[in-house]
């Protein structure tokens, strides 16, 4: 028995899982030899196989015995075959290493199960592993009521930021009685560094689909929405193919497998606006008005899109509903801690060796995320913080590895879960310039509705911004955590309540790096320009001229072949000439 599986995730496919998939496809081929796996076709697709540090990712399996080969080119495909699949000797030297199966260990996959398993293109690859078997199970054995008790027993939390029951979500839109109904999966992510909720649909769209048939059947929706963005083109493509597939099949559409329901699902796709990631600016959204949130009550549950009841749930929070419902809710619930039940998934990026796509329970530490998992930094710089939450979250410090993930856990550290972005960051980040990042961020992505928000978070960026520039005066401190605090209590919607996060958790974390900023006008990590002076050492200077050239303000003198000169005077401090430097010549205090 022969297979071949190929990492096609969005990840994947930039590294040249395209062409490696087609390489494989057409030696294969040459050698005639059969597949057993997608109805014939010579290789298997999947989506993101998590470790995306090591793509391209290539399954081989032969005989029963599975290989996996790390960092694959098209141009290996041929060794491959010739030495694996025809002479039965697999290449040992590319073949993954013991830091793919640490990152593997620890790790509980329920959401992504059959992620990089299942072809996301064929419904009957998903159907093989159990695919829509919840949802046959919910509409002959259960009730509508039961579904939704079900959901509630089992602890399941909302996977969007908010963390709220979602069990008891539904349940307040079953109350809420109307001639119709809507469920929406909110696929609007747009944390800088998450790619967890289009990683899903890319790799399983079916078990998106699943979890939305069943949560329409529980509180009596026959109308349903995937809001997701349009720079997302693979994962679109993937889930209107599951849509088509699954109407196909009986899944969607009218009299679902014969039991009375029904349900249509529409793809709606948004146009990359963060706040549109919040439940009411994306319902307007959806009908065509501006995406800009509104005062709550009521809430969607109760008066939602068009003005009928409607549930939305993200991604990761439907996909865990048919494993709920399949394995049974006292299952879910022992999984992770007392208040915060299951596993998360999480995009880890940043400073550290294996980034990607991870999945573990609830009450896992931070530091066996980052070192057990994440294979510790990708430096011989230490390890310095780790930020939670995307841009809404806020920086964990190092003194604070041992910290448990979970809701409570991270809202007391002063953070929150958000949608599952993990930034990590290492004694080269400074943590002022963090704030900044994530601040002008928010305000660049605040709809301007109400006024804490509009001008709150630009004066927030505008005082950072001074401070990164040498010109921070006594007392910024306290007045910026006076406007944040004033910016939380005061915002209309989630976006303007949590963008204060990053700065306050920074404040109190780092004020040490704050004050000598303002005080001293230096900046600890080295990485404010306007707060450094950049000089070249004319022993490791080579006189290449590199820096001379990209040097925007004519600041570089000397000759080729000899030692430059930076003129003081005249530098304008951009960093140019240290970034462009190969022989580490220049130098920045």
């Amino acid at each position: 028995m022969i297979c071949v599986s190929v990492c096609m995730g969005t990840g994947g496919i930039s590294a040249g899982g395209d062409k490696v998939f087609h390489n494989f496809e057409a030696e294969l081929l040459k050698h005639d030899i059969e597949a057993t796996v997608n109805k014939g076709c010579s290789v298997h697709q999947v989506g993101c196989r998590g470790l995306c540090a090591k793509d391209v990712l290539v399954d081989v399996i032969a005989n029963g015995v599975k290989s996996t080969y790390e960092h694959i080119k098209p141009d290996m495909v041929m060794k491959i075959v010739e030495e694996h699949l025809i002479k039965g000797a697999p290449i040992k030297e590319w073949l993954v290493k013991e830091d793919y199966h640490n990152f593997n260990a620890k790790q509980m996959k329920v959401v992504l199960e059959d992620c990089g398993v299942v072809d996301p293109e064929d419904i009957e690859s998903y159907i093989e592993r159990g695919g829509y078997q919840a949802v046959k199970k919910v509409l002959t054995t259960m009730t509508p009521l039961d579904t939704v008790e079900t959901i509630k027993r089992s602890g399941l939390r909302g996977r969007g930021g908010g963390g709220f029951p979602t069990g008891l979500k539904w349940e307040f839109a079953v109350k809420n009685h109307a001639d119709q109904k809507y469920i929406i999966c909110n696929a609007d992510e747009g944390d800088p560094g998450a790619f967890m909720d289009r990683s899903v649909i890319e790799g399983n769209p079916h078990s998106v689909l699943e979890g939305m048939i069943i949560g329409a059947y529980a509180i009596g929706a026959t109308k349903g929405y995937v809001y997701i963005r349009a720079e997302y083109p693979l994962a679109v493509e993937r889930l209107r193919i599951a849509i088509k597939a699954a109407k196909e099949k009986g899944f969607l559409g009218k009299n679902i497998l014969g039991r009375g329901v029904d349900l249509e699902i529409k793809v709606k796709l948004g146009a990359g606006a963060f706040v549109c990631g919040e439940e009411t600016a994306l319902i307007a959204s959806i009908e065509g008005k501006r995406g800009t949130p509104k005062s709550r009550p009521p809430f969607p549950a109760q008066k939602g899109l068009f003005g009928k009841p409607t549930v939305i749930n993200n991604v990761e929070t439907l996909a865990n509903v048919p494993q709920i419902i399949k394995r049974g809710a006292d299952w879910f619930a022992s999984i992770g801690t007392e208040k915060s039940k299951g596993t998360k998934v999480f995009a880890i990026t940043g400073k550290i060796k294996n980034s990607g796509l991870i999945e573990v329970p609830m009450g896992i530490s931070l530091k066996e995320i980052i070192y057990d998992i994440g294979g510790g930094m990708e430096d011989e710089l230490a390890f310095k913080a780790v930020q939670t939450g995307g841009p809404s979250g806020g920086c964990i410090p190092a003194s604070m590895i041992d910290l448990k993930v979970d809701y409570e856990s991270l809202a007391a550290a002063g953070s929150i879960m958000g949608s599952g972005g993990l930034v990590v960051m290492n004694e080269g980040d400074c943590m002022v310039n963090i704030a900044k990042f994530f601040l002008e961020f928010t305000q660049l992505e605040s709809c301007g509705k109400c006024t804490p928000c509009r001008i709150g978070t630009k004066r927030l960026f505008e005082i950072l911004t001074r401070i990164t520039e040498g010109k921070g005066r006594k007392g910024d401190i306290e007045f910026l955590i006076d406007v944040c605090n004033d910016v939380k209590a005061t915002s209309l919607c989630g976006l303007g309540m949590t963008a204060p996060n990053p700065i306050l958790s920074t404040i109190k974390y780092f004020r040490r790096e704050y004050e000598a900023h303002i005080n001293e006008k230096r900046c600890p990590a080295k990485v404010c320009n306007a707060l450094l002076t950049f000089t070249i050492d004319k022993e490791a200077c080579t006189g290449c001229t590199m820096c001379a050239k990209t040097c925007p303000a004519s600041a570089i003198e000397g000759d080729k072949k000899k030692p430059h000169t930076i003129i003081s005077d005249k530098c304008i401090k951009c960093g140019s000439c240290f970034d462009v430097c190969k022989f580490k010549a220049v130098n920045k205090e």
